[in-house]
């Protein structure tokens, strides 16, 4: 019986990211990568933006405050973040299904690794300056739900977020 390892990207998942993932089992482990996909990311846009800002960002923070699409634009958003993330692990040789995830992202997490009885939970995102600082960000919030260890890793790079 294969294990699952559970993880949530807010972006498409990198040949790095792939590669960091498939480095948390061996060869002979059967895991099953899952991936959940927010439709909905809901930020605070004043987080964004001084997110942005941190980044020495300035385009950036001036896209935040540009209409945000609708409905069906962020959906069909996510499913392409789904596609191109399931083809990166596929390249990788790791086994993978996924979905896109309506409503709160931590909590589609949260039900995807009480459901399959995951071993690990992974948060994949670029860095958030302001909710990594105060533990607000993705991976703390998951952690303290769940009682387990969430890793938390930074989007197309070696990093690991404090969680």
């Amino acid at each position: 019986m294969s294990e699952a390892i559970i993880i949530l990207t807010e972006e498409a998942l990198t040949s790095i990211d792939a590669g960091n993932i498939t480095e948390l089992y061996g060869p002979e482990d059967d895991v099953e990568l899952v991936l959940v996909v927010p439709a909905d990311t809901r930020r605070n846009l004043l987080v964004d933006v001084v997110d942005q800002l941190t980044m020495l960002d300035l385009p950036g923070a001036l896209r935040e405050f540009r209409e945000k699409p609708d409905v069906s634009t962020v959906r069909a958003e996510a499913a392409d973040i789904l596609a191109a993330s399931l083809s990166s692990l596929a390249e990788a040789g790791a086994k993978a299904t996924g979905t896109v995830a309506e409503g709160d992202a931590v909590a589609s997490l949260v039900a995807k690794v009480t459901e399959s009885g995951a071993r690990q939970a992974v948060v994949v995102t670029r860095p958030h300056a302001v909710a990594d600082t105060f533990r607000q960000d993705w991976a703390h919030q998951a952690q303290r739900k769940l009682g387990l260890p969430v890793l938390h890793l930074y989007s197309d790079s070696g990093f690991i977020g404090d969680s």
